[in-house]
């Protein structure tokens, strides 16, 4: 299916699976990290990403939505149910909240729910919380799509 990225095509065309999805343990989604935390959102299973997204760029379907990815080059979508901690953690922690947040909101930005809340919400109602007892080594940022666009910009810096 294309355009993963949009919730109500993802939605419209996933519904005419409903059964087969009510039998599978989890979903194996081959997109980028925006289309598994857009398939993440309308099944309620596991959704695994099939590929770690290292570019953005090409042709490839727009929506606007929340979801976003940082294409680090290691996914770890499928252990935190669908919500990308470095997309939506200010601190972007791999292994669970700072101890700043507060009532559910991030310390950095009182308006901004915890990422870490959030995970924690949807992986409980997967019954997936025991996933976080694995710890997420420290990432490579150099496979990072994010690495290219700091060197472009010290370099345009330094001109």
């Amino acid at each position: 299916m294309d355009f993963l990225c949009n919730k109500i095509l993802v939605a419209t065309r996933l519904a005419r699976e409903a059964e087969g999805l009510k039998k599978a343990d989890s979903v194996l989604a081959l997109t980028c990290g925006i289309g598994v935390q857009a398939v993440a959102k309308v099944v309620d299973k596991v959704v695994h990403p099939a590929a770690n997204t290292v570019s953005l760029g090409g042709l490839h379907g727009l929506w606007p939505a929340e979801e976003l990815c940082q294409a680090c080059g290691e996914c770890v979508l499928d252990y935190t149910g669908g919500i990308c901690p470095i997309a939506f953690c200010a601190k972007h922690l791999l292994n669970g909240p700072c101890g700043g947040s507060q009532d559910g909101k991030c310390e950095v930005d009182k308006d901004t729910d915890c990422a870490w809340q959030l995970i924690c919400d949807r992986l409980k109602s997967l019954g997936k919380l025991d996933s976080l007892a694995r710890i997420i080594e420290a990432k490579n940022w150099q496979q990072s799509a994010s690495l290219e666009q700091r060197k472009i910009k010290f370099t345009k810096a330094m001109l």
